[in-house]
């Protein structure tokens, strides 16, 4: 590098043109147009403005801020204890916001929930389904010697050749037939008969069921309540042709009448659990009213809505009947009258032999193997029972007369059913949520304004704070991994410390001090 003497510059009007002329011909060389130079440093100044540094942005937070207390913890010129009083003021409310949110929080994670009831009024009810068995499920003297073959062990009896059918066409050939049963018939004061009830097998038989859901039909409704707006029916059950009793046993029946479930089109029977009996030589009433009942699924509570395997609605006893036909066919590769599929029927020697000590298993152990929970939906029918005896003595010469049967006899054998609305309305259970996500955004945010006086934006305020204390940490590494890929440079042009007079630019050189170039 070269420095011509000062007198000879200082004078000389034509050196302004000379420094312009050299500065181009350095940049052309690449030797001198650096990172500094001026005309850099005048493009930096119009693009880079200076960007306020981090103790700046700080102290505007703590001066801006909505968080109470933090501006006196960290106020400069403040006196230590009144520093030492807002720090401990601060950590206690925070420490009171941490308890109180979290106690919000676990009571939320518990899930709970309340039970809502409610009665509402309706115009007209669709009837329930009501299901009628006989107590016997085998008529006696309907039994031939073929049945009686069919009926034995077969170990030490060989059946007859000449049987055919299944044993659903023998339970339904033996069974007592409504035909023969149902005496009278009345739906809301309008006779009926046995063509208005629909066959299905239980645990019992064959029974009947009224108002069964089936395609083609609709429903019967109800538009009034009380005793004659339902359903009434008289009954013969035919003692006569109960099987006799020579011994005692679990599936021995000491009782006679009949078995009466009230249940939902879209649950099946399970009436030898949910039937309650109706005993001959009385008049039985069963107000019921309708009960609509919705619970939650997990984790607020544990009911089920899956379609099953042999059934479209999910209900307990949709659940239990699968789960037994599954397993009864799983063991015994065949399935029982009542159960649904398309499995061959059990003969009486599986039915003995496999199927009922099976069945019998299962229910000792169903809390493992048949889990069957509550429906989300379902209607179920409360009921109350009261009963008159049967037939009176006034009016039992007319029903010797009407029926062709004895005094005894119609109080061994008829009984009458009365099934009817208590009122025209039905009862609402629900099970709601009882704390979800806006009451607990809701308490913690009532929480953060009482203890901190905070509210969201403050929370946005302290994240707008960290990214910029983030982003000024990148920057700062990024620099000086840039100045030390520079270090190699030989000419660093230095504004702070290098002057221009009268057009003259000093720079000052890796080696120290500064050169002057005209």
């Amino acid at each position: 590098m070269w420095a011509p003497a000062s007198e000879a510059w200082l004078g000389d009007e034509a050196l302004p043109t000379a420094v312009g002329a050299l500065w181009a011909a350095m940049a052309l060389e690449g030797r001198c147009l650096r990172r500094g130079s001026p005309a850099m440093i005048r493009k930096s100044r119009k693009t880079c403005p200076t960007k306020p540094s981090l103790a700046r942005v700080t102290s505007t937070l703590l001066s801006r801020t909505r968080l109470h207390g933090l501006r006196y913890v960290c106020l400069p010129g403040g006196s230590v204890g009144r520093r030492a009083f807002w720090l401990l003021a601060l950590c206690t409310s925070l420490g009171l916001l941490l308890s109180w949110s979290s106690n919000r929080l676990l009571h939320w994670l518990s899930f709970p929930t309340y039970t809502r009831v409610h009665t509402e009024w309706a115009k007209e009810l669709a009837f329930p389904a009501v299901t009628i068995c006989n107590n016997n499920p085998i008529r006696l003297y309907k039994l031939t010697k073929s049945d009686l073959y069919f009926l034995s062990d077969f170990k030490l009896f060989l059946p007859p050749r000449n049987f055919e059918g299944t044993n659903l066409e023998f339970m339904d050939r033996l069974s007592h037939q409504l035909d023969d049963m149902l005496l009278s018939c009345k739906y809301r004061g309008e006779p009926c008969g046995a063509h208005n009830f629909s066959s299905v097998f239980t645990r019992y038989g064959k029974c009947y069921m009224f108002n069964a859901a089936e395609e083609g039909k609709t429903l019967r409704t109800t538009m009034k309540g009380g005793t004659g707006n339902g359903l009434e029916i008289m009954l013969d059950i035919q003692q006569d042709e109960y099987l006799p009793v020579w011994g005692d046993s679990e599936d021995t029946a000491f009782e006679a009448g009949v078995r009466v479930q009230i249940h939902s089109q879209a649950e099946p029977p399970f009436v030898h659990e949910l039937g309650f009996g109706v005993a001959p030589g009385f008049q039985t009433f069963v107000a019921t009213q309708e009960q609509r009942l919705t619970y939650l699924p997990p984790p607020w509570g544990e009911c089920e809505a899956k379609a099953l395997g042999f059934f479209h609605v999910y209900s307990v006893t949709a659940c239990r009947i699968d789960c037994e036909t599954r397993y009864i066919v799983e063991n015994c590769n065949c399935r029982m009258v009542h159960m649904p599929g398309d499995a061959s029927y059990c003969t009486p020697e599986q039915y003995k032999d496999c199927a009922e000590p099976a069945l019998a298993k299962l229910s000792a152990v169903e809390n493992s193997n048949c889990m069957c929970r509550t429906p989300c939906n379902m209607t179920r029918y409360n009921k109350e029972l009261s009963m008159v005896k049967i037939p009176s003595k006034t009016s039992a010469r007319y029903l010797q007369k009407k029926f062709n049967k004895s005094e005894k006899y119609i109080t061994d054998n008829i009984l009458v059913l009365d099934v009817f609305f208590e009122a025209l309305n039905y009862e609402t259970i629900e099970q709601k949520k009882a704390y979800e996500v806006a009451g607990l955004l809701g308490d913690i945010g009532g929480q953060m304004g009482l203890f901190i006086g905070a509210s969201i934006l403050t929370i946005l305020e302290l994240f707008d704070y960290a990214y910029e204390v983030l982003k000024e940490r990148l920057l700062d590494l990024l620099s000086r991994e840039e100045e030390e890929e520079s270090r190699g440079e030989d000419v660093v042009i230095r504004t702070d410390r290098c002057s221009c007079f009268s057009g003259l630019w000093l720079l000052e050189s890796s080696a120290g001090g500064c050169t002057s170039f005209h």
